[in-house]
């Protein structure tokens, strides 16, 4: 099982913060894919190029696997002052 966060604008196109996966997908770009057949809207919002996805709170460029206990989160930029 692997965790899956969603932060700002993300949360709210999908109604959830927070979700347990069970199988958990093998990659990132596997975890994407079956997010977006679950809420195509979610989809589209997840393949914006400026959303960061953050593995075990580093963020990665590449398309890791995930593994069972891992924590996986997508965040759009962040704004502020």
């Amino acid at each position: 099982m692997a965790r899956v966060l969603l932060f700002g604008r993300l949360q709210d196109v999908a109604g959830w913060r927070a979700r347990d996966l069970d199988p958990c997908p093998p990659r990132a770009s596997a975890l994407r894919d079956r997010l977006a057949k679950d809420d195509p809207m979610l989809g589209v919002a997840l393949r914006a190029p400026s959303i960061a996805f953050v593995l075990n709170g580093v963020v990665r460029k590449d398309d890791p696997e995930i593994v069972p206990g891992d924590e996986a989160a997508f965040l759009p930029p962040m704004s502020g002052g």
